[in-house]
């Protein structure tokens, strides 16, 4: 790929970014302090949505309302399971890092 290529797709990334209302780290002139704790809050937080929802479309469905499709309950039943199984590698991953660091001869 040529550096015009690339010139003109990030040209044109910069411009969906803009007509979806996304600022460039470049253009703010303070960048929002974001904390760990409420990013991993909010991401916990979807994860127990989704399993949430899809507890409730299991039972619509088991209930025999007509909304509910099957194909819907089961692709709302794996999304809640891949949030699910990303969280807990997610976790596995922090244990590893934290027992890594501890095990560290100082």
């Amino acid at each position: 790929m040529s550096i015009s290529a690339v010139d003109n797709l990030l040209a044109q990334m910069r411009v969906a970014a803009a007509q979806a209302g996304l600022r460039e780290p470049a253009q703010t002139s303070q960048t929002p302090s974001v904390s760990f704790s409420n990013v991993l809050k909010s991401s916990l937080d979807g994860v127990a949505q989704s399993q949430a929802a899809s507890k409730s479309m299991q039972a619509a469905f088991v209930m025999g309302d007509d909304k509910v499709s099957l194909s819907d309950t089961m692709i709302a039943m794996q999304k809640a399971d891949i949030n699910f199984q990303a969280t807990v590698q997610v976790r596995n991953k922090f244990v590893q890092a934290y027992n890594d660091i501890m095990n560290m001869q100082v």
